[in-house]
């Protein structure tokens, strides 16, 4: 009963101890790009010396105030459309935002670091190879644009990753395992 809970319906407790491995390690490479790609994004926005337009952060701060009052409504919050939240509030996260933004798209562009359809389709085998049935998860992010864009906008990002990192002087960093794991 206890392997069937556990996906593994034949028994074994060497491939039920198998997959576990592969469960964590997956997880464990997933939170160590995580962190490698905001470490790269917050050295981006650093190092980043031009002024960002007031208009793109108003309008940033808008979204922010809008995404904000839908997860209160998605929550049950009584008339959370019209509660009063200022949208100064999301200033320094909109200018990072923008700022980041402006730089991500110009570093593509002059890069060349567009999502290319092979790596798309191999992040989705990748994320896809944790379910029971991946062949169907490809199938239902390949299928719909918007999914597939979804997906395109991580590899993009993975992209823009790499080419800081073969650019930049990197140090690897020993972390211990509970502290990979820990949410913030």
């Amino acid at each position: 009963m206890l392997f069937r809970s556990l996906g593994q319906t034949e028994g074994d407790v060497e491939k039920l101890l198998a997959d576990i491995r592969a469960n964590i390690e997956r997880e464990v490479k997933a939170r160590t790009m995580a962190r490698t790609k905001n470490s790269v994004m917050d050295a981006l926005v650093a190092v980043a010396t031009f002024d960002v337009p007031k208009a793109l952060i108003d309008s940033e701060c808008e979204a922010r105030v809008a995404a904000a009052r839908a997860e209160l409504t998605q929550r049950g919050v009584p008339n959370a459309d019209k509660m009063p939240i200022p949208a100064d509030a999301f200033a320094t996260e909109a200018e990072r935002r923008v700022k980041l933004g402006l730089l991500v798209s110009e570093l593509v562009q002059a890069e060349q670091l567009q999502a290319k359809p092979e790596q798309v389709r191999a992040r989705i085998e990748e994320f896809a190879s944790s379910y029971e049935k991946p062949a169907e998860v490809v199938s239902y992010y390949l299928s719909d644009r918007a999914r597939r864009s979804e997906v395109e906008g991580i590899v993009l990002e993975d992209n823009v990753v790499q080419h800081a990192l073969a650019k930049a002087q990197v140090e690897d960093e020993q972390v211990p395992f509970d502290q990979v794991m820990e949410t913030k």
